[in-house]
């Protein structure tokens, strides 16, 4: 019953591929990027219905991903954004070892949208980096304060990007949970609730951040920037480096 999941994320790949080729034009990129977010969110719708019969197929788990420096509180955003949007729930944890600070997000989520989670935050952190180097800072703005705008405004793009994608999703399965016996909606609901469960068992005591305040103008250039990103990869996290502050 695995098959069709690889062969799903086989489409992707090579779509993000081509979307990704130096050689593509952008309307190239575009279609192949909407085709390769609206497969990824059907990925997710069918091992949702895949776990109605057999809950084992895509049980709750938990994933733990360390943001490198520099940006790493602006990553840890980006990770957040993307995996609210995919129905896994995070938490940011700050440690330290060794005299030196770490940063790190514990995701919980269903094994599929974990997965999903982490193949977007790699692709996307990657998409970054390269479109925050093509920016240029204004002279009248201090540069880690435009780059901490700018990432601001491409994460909250990309995880409303996805939001949207995943409700349409879920709207044309309608059809298919209700031959279940139930609908997309109680699914979905059910499994965010098992996921929440999950994470108040871990962290029984968690405490809501303070929005963060930003002085950057690069807000509506990242917002931009987010809106003309691909949607996955297959590259590991970590190996690229936003310019300094």
């Amino acid at each position: 019953m695995d098959q069709p999941s690889s062969d799903t994320l086989a489409k992707v790949r090579k779509l993000l591929a081509k979307a990704e080729d130096p050689a593509a034009t952008a309307q190239e990129a575009e279609t192949y990027t909407a085709k390769a977010a609206e497969l990824m969110a059907a990925h997710g719708i069918d091992r949702a219905l895949l776990a109605l019969a057999d809950p084992g197929l895509d049980i709750v788990g938990d994933l733990v991903i360390v943001l490198d420096r520099p940006y790493a509180v602006d990553k840890a955003d980006l990770l957040s954004a993307i995996s609210v949007a995919l129905r896994c729930r995070p938490v940011r944890r700050t440690r330290y070892s060794g005299g030196s600070k770490e940063l790190s997000v514990h995701l919980f989520g269903h094994r599929c949208d974990l997965q999903r989670a982490e193949i977007l935050f790699t692709s996307l952190l990657v998409q970054a980096v390269h479109a925050l180097a093509r920016t240029a800072v204004p002279a009248s703005d201090h540069p880690a304060a435009f780059r901490r705008s700018w990432l601001a405004g491409f994460s909250r793009s990309v995880g409303d990007r996805l939001s949207a994608v995943e409700v349409q999703a879920a709207d044309r399965a309608r059809d298919r949970f209700a031959a279940q016996g139930t609908s997309s909606a109680l699914v979905l609901a059910d499994r965010s609730a098992a996921v929440e469960s999950a994470r108040d068992r871990t962290y029984p005591h968690l405490r809501q951040a303070s929005a963060r305040r930003l002085s950057g103008s690069g807000m509506h250039a990242g917002w931009s920037a987010g809106q003309r990103a691909d949607l996955g990869s297959t590259r590991l996290p970590g190996r690229r480096s936003l310019p300094r502050a």
